[in-house]
């Protein structure tokens, strides 16, 4: 009786030691998948940093683009009306050429 329990508790040992193993190996495939997870993730946090910081620069680069639009409009608007009045010059002494 007493060879037959040691040969079951070392039947049940050897079954453990293979289940642990078993185990390690899964944990290791794990630990290799949250490994290159978060390799992934640190180069798209990179990414996004760097999207980031090129939005901020394209919004500056909008932001200076509409300023100068307004300026050539203003511009625009104050050449329209100088030649608005020009030719109402130009019409004023030409009326009394044309009169005579």
């Amino acid at each position: 009786g007493h060879e037959q329990l040691l040969k079951m508790m070392e039947e049940r040992m050897m079954d453990v030691e293979q289940k642990l193993r078993l185990v390690k190996r899964l944990l290791q495939d794990k630990v290799n998948q949250l490994k290159e997870q978060l390799s992934k993730n640190t180069k798209a946090d990179a990414m996004v940093k760097d999207l980031y910081v090129e939005n901020a620069q394209l919004l500056k680069a909008l932001e200076m683009t509409e300023q100068r639009q307004k300026t050539a409009e203003r511009k625009n608007y104050l050449l329209e009306e100088k030649i608005a009045n020009l030719n109402r010059i130009v019409k004023n002494l030409a009326a009394p050429a044309f009169n005579s």
